[in-house]
């Protein structure tokens, strides 16, 4: 096996798409939910984690016995899922006026329990591309085995590691880059190296013709300052995670300006504009994620 086949859904990086996926459960309860995801549940409850994630926002109800560490925890998952449900309905958006304008081949990078080809619909002949860890989509396609979830596209999955050619697996799996392509990283840039990034950027850049899109959200330097949030610790703390090793404190370039700098015609909007949008009211903690930004880029 590849050095790089390791991971799985419950152990190591792993574990932060399943917490994903628990976020969108979350969300997709809200009275006033931003995305319906009715395939995240699930995720979570045939993991087999041991440590129970919350799926409902029911599952945070105030409890007078409730310990310090436990409201730690929910207040943790509170604010997390209220923003990850902008974040998700901002690609979402970016997904329908793309293919709206006629782009028809989309390629999500470390997909992870993404069900956007399931929970979406896309218009006819929209071919879409799921790259990731070959243990995270072997779970993700038994879990949507048993739901008799329907793609409402043509769907290719492409299990690979992003530090592997995944450019070679992708064309191997029928991608044509002569076609405009939707790009996605959601949740990615910030676990990657500034050198691993630009060799990302560098390979969808020549994978990219005329018309091709890329989006991304990049959380800036401040982000790691949140490492050290009481509910960030506890968060960290129970599923056997170190973020401060994940998150890699280098220095980068900003993703809008290595795009403008290849020809792309790039678009940023900040995470609070875009919670603003919404309608959705965020607090305090998440000042620092809210500086982060929502990017946008076309190839022109």
């Amino acid at each position: 096996m590849d050095e790089h086949d390791d991971w799985d859904i419950v152990s190591g990086v792993g574990i932060t798409a399943l917490a994903v996926a628990a976020l969108r459960a979350m969300e997709s309860t809200r009275d006033d939910a931003l995305i319906d995801d009715p395939y995240a549940e699930s995720f979570v409850t045939r993991s087999g984690i041991t440590v129970p994630m919350p799926t409902r926002w029911a599952d945070l109800s105030d409890s007078e016995n409730r310990s310090d560490a436990d409201k730690r925890w929910a207040n943790f998952w509170a604010m997390t899922a209220a923003y990850l449900g902008v974040r998700s309905r901002f690609f979402d958006e970016y997904f329908r006026d793309v293919s709206t304008a006629g782009v028809r081949q989309v390629v999500l990078l470390a997909a992870g329990l993404d069900t956007r080809a399931f929970r979406l619909s896309w218009p006819t002949r929209v071919e879409l591309f799921e790259i990731d860890q070959p243990k995270v989509l072997e779970f993700k396609d038994s879990v949507l085995e048993e739901q008799d979830a329907l793609a409402s596209c043509a769907r290719h999955i492409v299990p690979i590691d992003l530090r592997a050619d995944w450019p070679d697996a992708l064309l191997h799996a029928n991608f044509d880059p002569e076609r405009p392509t939707a790009w996605l990283a959601e949740g990615l840039l910030v676990y990657l190296p500034g050198t691993t990034m630009e060799a990302l950027f560098a390979h969808v850049h020549q994978l990219s013709a005329a018309g091709s899109w890329f989006a991304t959200d990049e959380s800036g330097p401040a982000i790691r300052s949140r490492i050290h949030d009481p509910g960030f610790q506890e968060f960290q703390r129970r599923l056997g995670l170190d973020m401060a090793t994940l998150w890699p404190d280098d220095d980068r370039p900003s993703s809008g300006q290595w795009f403008r700098d290849h020809s792309w015609q790039v678009t940023t909007i900040s995470r609070a504009q875009a919670a603003d949008r919404y309608g959705r009211m965020l607090d305090e903690f998440a000042g620092d994620i809210m500086k982060g930004t929502l990017l946008t880029a076309r190839l022109t």
